[in-house]
């Protein structure tokens, strides 16, 4: 398998996750202290949407590459 059926196969899972899961959660810490043998942080949870479109476009390009990603091969 070439580079670029692999990049288009990529595609298109990352695609169909978009759509089913719509987004992905994370969690980063913001804020710390340190007070002696006192540790304190923070830590905040952030949700990024991945928009519809996205999700289609991925799925599109990456079946594109992989159709002619085939015709080269």
């Amino acid at each position: 398998m070439n580079g670029i059926k692999l990049a288009g196969l990529v595609l298109i899972v990352a695609g169909i996750l978009a759509l089913v899961y719509g987004g992905f959660t994370y969690t980063k810490d913001t804020h710390e202290v340190k007070l002696g043998p006192i540790e304190m942080s923070v830590k905040e949870s952030e949700t990024l949407n991945v928009p519809v479109w996205a999700g289609v476009g991925s799925i599109v390009v990456g079946g594109l590459l992989l159709v002619f990603g085939r015709k080269q091969g």
